[in-house]
């Protein structure tokens, strides 16, 4: 059960690192569809570095149990399980803080 929160993990972790580095706005949904003045209107570079930053913040919390691994043989459900938790709870708290004070807004 562990190897698929490793993959999960690894995968959500590389792409916000690929969003926040390569600035590949392209990658966030509902920015990627919009119109062109739409896009006008936000400041990419700051909505790249943040959905990559949350991204990289939600795959180090799928890769956390990871640590404890060479002190089991096997994962206890537990550790799996409070890693998807907080995985759920940076999504959310993070979609949250993106969605309120217009954030990425260009002054």
């Amino acid at each position: 059960m562990w190897i698929a929160n490793a993959i999960g993990g690894a995968a959500v972790f590389l792409l916000g690192l690929i969003t926040r580095v390569a600035k590949a706005g392209w990658l966030i949904a509902g920015y990627n569809t919009m119109p062109k003045h739409e896009k006008a209107k936000y400041d990419e570079e700051a909505l790249t570095r943040g959905i990559g930053n949350l991204m990289m913040l939600a795959g180090a919390a799928l890769l956390l149990p990871l640590v404890a691994l060479p002190f089991f043989e096997d994962l206890p459900v537990p550790w799996i399980t409070a890693s998807w938790v907080l995985f759920s709870a940076v999504i959310i708290g993070g979609l949250i803080y993106a969605n309120t004070g217009n954030r990425f807004r260009k002054k």
